[in-house]
């Protein structure tokens, strides 16, 4: 590639709030992180209902039913397209926000843990640059899919927490506990991660850690 290549990060939103979907904040810091650097983003999300819908004002369960890539649209004002329709070959580099919808939307690590499951698009695409060889950039809670699509020691981290961590580890993740404005680097696998809001106090620590792991995916880019 020409040394005027810009950088296409796609991005995979899972909703649209901390509760049951993407964690905004992270999600916004990503994208201007990406944009801050010379880089380029495209959204995605998988086109499935939310598990559920949290009134975030109460954190208490609504009744009704959502759509996972409609509430993201809210975060990417609208120009997104459905996880489905993500070709690896447009794209340098792959990162995913936190928020619980990585635990109930991409994957059903909220109610399963080490025995998780990762949604079929998410697989798909995320084994796609995987085997591509391109950098992938998990943050928050979404590190908890790790030992599902990377082989046997991959390196990750979701911060301190013991139980997560756990979870993690019967799953074939070497978990390295990570301070918030810190990232953890697995060389091998081109994976980065960091705890952001699991650990993050306010919006200012979790830019910290999320924009060190922008800095480090773009640098992974061939």
């Amino acid at each position: 590639m020409s040394s005027n290549h810009q950088k296409k990060v796609a991005v995979i939103l899972s909703g649209c709030g901390v509760y049951d979907g993407a964690e905004i904040h992270e999600s916004v810091l990503t994208l201007l992180s990406i944009e801050q650097q010379g880089a380029a983003y495209k959204c995605f999300a998988p086109d499935i209902n939310q598990h559920h819908v949290i009134n975030h004002l109460t954190g208490e369960e609504s009744q009704e039913q959502r759509n996972v890539l409609v509430e993201a649209a809210r975060i990417a004002r609208g120009d997104i397209e459905p996880l489905a329709a993500l070709k690896v070959a447009d794209f340098d580099a792959l990162i995913v926000p936190g928020g619980f919808g990585a635990a109930k939307n991409l994957s059903d690590f909220a109610f399963k843990g080490a025995e998780l499951r990762v949604q079929v698009d998410m697989m798909v695409a995320v084994k796609a640059f995987s085997e591509a060889g391109k950098p992938i950039g998990l943050i928050c809670i979404a590190p908890a899919m790790a030992g599902r699509i990377f082989a046997e020691g991959v390196r990750a981290t979701i911060g301190n927490d013991a139980a997560t961590a756990e979870a993690m580890e019967q799953t074939g993740v070497t978990h390295q506990p990570c301070a918030v404005d810190e990232i953890v680097i697995d060389e091998t696998h081109k994976l980065v991660t960091t705890p952001a809001y699991m650990l993050a106090q306010n919006i200012s620590e979790a830019a910290a850690g999320i924009g060190k792991l922008v800095t480090k995916v773009l640098s992974m880019t061939s």
